[in-house]
């Protein structure tokens, strides 16, 4: 199983290293890419600084696993990428990376909204949002 976990924010450099060592794959001939970027929601007049994100990690691999493999049995993709913050991350930060690829645009456009649906729905990763104050309640996924 891969390890989809990356400690505190995705770098922009991870996501270009990504796009980049995939040049030599010819047969490809479309990308999608999915960023999750934190936002700064006013919640009861309070702004959101940081989401800190734990999870059951062991869980999470296995049924990201399962995601996955669901989506290359679904879809004609050739490549795909899946990585999530755990740790702190501050707004404006990227804390998921979702990245397919396919020889034809629309296979690699529904792959990875298939992706980003079931990891929001099905991983167990959970975030605390951290407001500027400091204090802090636990986020709901909509």
């Amino acid at each position: 199983m891969k390890n989809i976990f990356v400690e505190g924010p995705i770098s922009p450099q991870k996501i270009a290293d990504s796009i980049a060592h995939h040049q030599v794959k010819t047969q490809i001939g479309a990308h999608e890419i999915f960023l999750g970027q934190i936002r700064a929601d006013q919640i009861e007049g309070k702004t959101v600084a940081a989401i800190e994100y734990t999870a059951y990690e062991e869980m999470v691999l296995k049924t990201a696993h399962e995601i996955r493999e669901s989506a290359f049995e679904k879809f004609d993709i050739t490549c795909m990428h899946i990585y999530h913050s755990l740790g702190t991350v501050k707004t404006g930060e990227i804390c998921l990376f979702v990245f397919t690829s396919s020889a034809h645009r629309k296979e690699a456009r529904e792959a990875c909204t298939y992706l980003v649906e079931n990891i929001k729905e099905q991983l167990p990763i959970f975030g605390k949002e951290i407001f500027e104050d400091e204090t802090h309640q636990w986020k709901v996924n909509k």
